[in-house]
């Protein structure tokens, strides 16, 4: 059972790679629990958004987790 995490834009850099996959756990914040704190924080900062199997969450407390999801973690996009 696991769940798997990506990465995107700077929040890579911090997690050292793209993606990677982590034991099934039932909330984000015990996702979050088990990850090294700096990568955590980098993960909740404001500004980050989060979408699960393709759909973004606005309501992270209410969120509910199944084996297998795949978690995105988005940072802000800036371009021109």
């Amino acid at each position: 059972m696991a769940l798997r995490l990506v990465f995107m834009g700077r929040l890579e850099t911090v997690a050292g790679s793209g993606e990677c996959a982590v034991p099934f756990a039932a909330t984000l914040d015990t996702v979050l629990a088990a990850l090294e704190p700096a990568l955590a924080d980098a993960l909740t900062a404001d500004t980050i958004r989060l979408a699960v199997n393709g759909a973004l969450v606005n309501d992270t407390a209410a969120l509910v987790l199944h084996d297998g999801d795949e978690l995105a973690f988005l940072p802000p996009v800036s371009g021109g």
